[in-house]
């Protein structure tokens, strides 16, 4: 539906409650139509929203990306109506036709929103907490641009809604908690407090004072009538001016105008139904067909959608009165190319580790990575969830990030994995930024959620996860990940790396900085492995998911699969086989994703025919689909054990010897010289 524009005056014509009534019904139609959905806070958080949107929000519904423009994340995004129906009245890239096919297989409204899916959408939000936590990110970005680029180029707010069920879930309270600590002034939470949850009443789970929670965090907060928009929009506007996070809790009444289900759980998660549908209209005097938004209301909601046009002309005015300098270095994209210096300092370190060939940690390889490339890339941020000594994922060049100096490149997240990992999707999401940050592979776990949006959104970021086997030791099975790796191979669009050693270990990085639509996950080593690699150029193996390492002469008869430090005991392995006369290939396979990739021929040339023994010191999860059914698989069985390294190799039978036992085992089964 296009509608003109001809004068201001429409929109001061128009009443916010009409305004505000548009939001709520064509969200109620949307999901009567559906017969699925979620009305309960489209209608009660239809006037924050109206009031966010048509006085506060820089935004232009024509341009929904523009680089300046305000963040909205509806953090309690099983209200997405809320978001669709603004978005079709703003003029949006949501048409009334996507609106009454809300939740139908292929239209642009989903049950929840997806970023990338729908234009408009800033974050694919769902599982409660993830919205608000990854806005922090978010906020935080726009403070690193900023300090970067000046308030010419950089000056905008991010703005949430969230409900009880964010603020109920753990990682809210590590994301309020980094930003109250960092005084993230640009972010505005809007609370819808209407004290419903699923079950009912949220006072059978929660006695929490919210107010009080924020403000112990460091952040500025206030209570209001949710449904007074003039109260509303004095607390949007007084917030917008404090140095701190703010949470504006507006008091709403779920469901509202629904007569009997307004104030309950009824009115959460299921459509109104057609008897309440139509005693709303009558409580709200919205007396239009269902989908019908009057001229004068449309017209308005479009000059809302449009006004933003001044501020994004005035923006690009800048942009291009800026110098060349300023604007090669004004990254907009999320999908930026790394640079010349970039591929000179990596092919540096590749033939320095190649000549070298240095027996260390892969998370030291790493270390030396970063080193090397941290300056030599725009936007390159890391950061660690208070293990930066023992991730090493901290650069010499970096600079850290502090309450007030937002100029740095290394973020301290606290012991915060939940959060961190959100705010590494926000920074991605805002543009300009390539985050990476580091925790214990298994704290993975905790982290898991983030990196499943990370994966769904196709967000370049980088998890370095370091001592990532039985090989940690001493810190007992707590801390030994052998379920970890099977766990995240799993997740669609997830590149999962366990390099082999420190040429394998900067080809990771490699191809996770080069996978512009991927997340990555690092998974490093703390004990000492030998180089075996000595090409110093060619190929990049690791993109190739595997390789042959050692190729026997003559027809192989047993092929070693492994991963990480077990390649140098297949390695030997292979070795003890040859006096044997047995021939044994070795293959690494550091990314099971990529190796699904490659061409069928080149599969199976790496992998043969013969019989195949896989090696990892985790439990065999999806090994089979690489070794078959008739193949061996030397790993874990349960849990690890508090004690040095090799004694847990020895004890849990991930050896040379036990491999070569092993690799005789398959060749007595199937037959050698196959």
């Amino acid at each position: 539906m296009n509608i003109s524009v001809h004068a201001e005056a429409d929109t001061i014509a128009v009443s916010h409650r009409d305004l505000a009534n548009a939001v709520r019904f064509v969200a109620v139609d949307a999901i009567e139509k559906s017969q699925s959905g979620h009305p309960g806070l489209p209608m009660g958080m239809a006037d924050v929203a109206t009031v966010l949107f048509s006085r506060f929000l820089k935004f232009d519904s024509a341009h929904p990306y523009w680089p300046d423009r305000d963040r909205f994340v509806l953090s309690a995004g099983h209200g997405s109506m809320l978001l669709y129906a603004l978005l079709y009245l703003t003029g949006g890239d949501v048409s009334l036709d996507d609106i009454k096919a809300f939740r139908q297989w292929g239209s642009k409204t989903p049950g929840h929103p997806e970023y990338g899916h729908t234009p408009g959408v800033e974050t694919t939000t769902g599982p409660l907490g993830q919205g608000i936590a990854t806005a922090v990110g978010m906020a935080l970005a726009e403070r690193m641009s900023n300090a970067k680029h000046g308030d010419g180029l950089v000056d905008h707010f991010t703005y949430v809604i969230a409900g009880d069920g964010c603020l109920m879930e753990g990682i809210s309270q590590e994301a309020i908690s980094l930003a109250g600590h960092l005084q993230l002034s640009r972010l505005i939470v809007l609370f819808d407090d209407n004290g419903i949850s699923i079950d009912g009443a949220t006072s059978l789970s929660t006695s929490d004072d919210h107010l009080a929670r924020f403000a112990a965090s460091g952040w500025s907060v206030r209570r209001v009538d949710g449904h007074d928009p003039e109260a509303v929009a004095q607390a949007i506007s007084e917030e917008r001016a404090t140095g701190k996070p703010s949470l504006i809790a507006c008091r709403t009444i779920i469901g509202y105008g629904a007569p009997d289900r307004q104030g309950t759980e009824k009115a959460h998660g299921a459509p109104l139904g057609t008897e309440q549908t139509a005693a709303a209209r009558r409580a709200l005097e919205w007396d239009y067909q269902p989908f019908v938004v009057p001229m004068p209301v449309m017209k308005a909601w479009r000059m809302i959608g449009q006004r933003g046009q001044v501020d994004r002309l005035a923006w690009l005015d800048r942009y291009e009165d800026a110098t060349p300098a300023q604007r090669d270095q004004f990254i907009e994209g999320k999908a930026m190319a790394l640079p010349d210096t970039y591929a000179q300092a990596s092919a540096k370190l590749r033939e320095r580790f190649a000549t070298e060939r240095p027996k260390l940690a892969t998370r030291q390889a790493s270390q030396q990575v970063l080193d090397g490339i941290a300056a030599t890339i725009p936007g390159f941020v890391g950061g660690s969830a208070d293990l930066t000594h023992s991730n090493l994922t901290h650069a010499k060049s970096q600079q850290g990030i502090q309450r007030g100096t937002f100029a740095g490149d290394y973020i301290h997240y606290g012991i915060r994995e939940h959060g961190m990992a959100a705010a590494m999707n926000g920074l991605a999401l805002h543009g300009g930024f390539i985050p990476y940050g580091g925790t214990f592979l298994a704290f993975s776990d905790y982290s898991r959620p983030a990196i499943r949006l990370a994966a769904l959104m196709k967000l370049r970021v980088i998890h370095v996860m370091t001592h990532d086997s039985i090989g940690l030791g001493e810190d007992g099975p707590t801390h030994q990940p052998v379920e970890h790796l099977a766990a995240l191979r799993v997740i669609p669009n997830l590149l999962v790396f366990r390099p082999a050693d420190a040429v394998e270990t900067l080809e990771a990085w490699d191809c996770a900085l080069e996978s512009t639509t991927r997340p990555s996950v690092l998974c490093l080593s703390r004990q000492a492995l030998p180089t075996f690699r000595s090409d110093a150029r060619g190929r990049n193996r690791t993109a190739q998911g595997a390789y042959l390492v050692v190729t026997p002469d003559g027809v192989r008869d047993v092929t070693l699969i492994a991963t990480g430090s077990e390649v140098s005991l297949a390695i030997e392995a292979a070795r003890l086989l040859a006096t044997e006369h047995i021939r044994a290939a070795v293959v690494s396979a550091p990314c099971f994703a990529l190796f699904e990739e490659q061409p069928e021929n080149y599969r199976t040339n790496v992998l043969g025919t013969a019989p195949r023994v896989g090696i990892e010191a985790a439990v065999q999860g999806d090994w089979a689909r690489w070794i078959g059914a008739d193949g061996e698989f030397v790993g874990m069985r349960g849990f690890g054990a508090s004690a040095p390294a090799p004694v847990l190799y020895r004890e849990f039978g991930i050896t040379p010897q036990s491999i070569a036992e092993a690799a005789r085992r398959a060749v007595a089964r199937t037959g050698k010289a196959q």
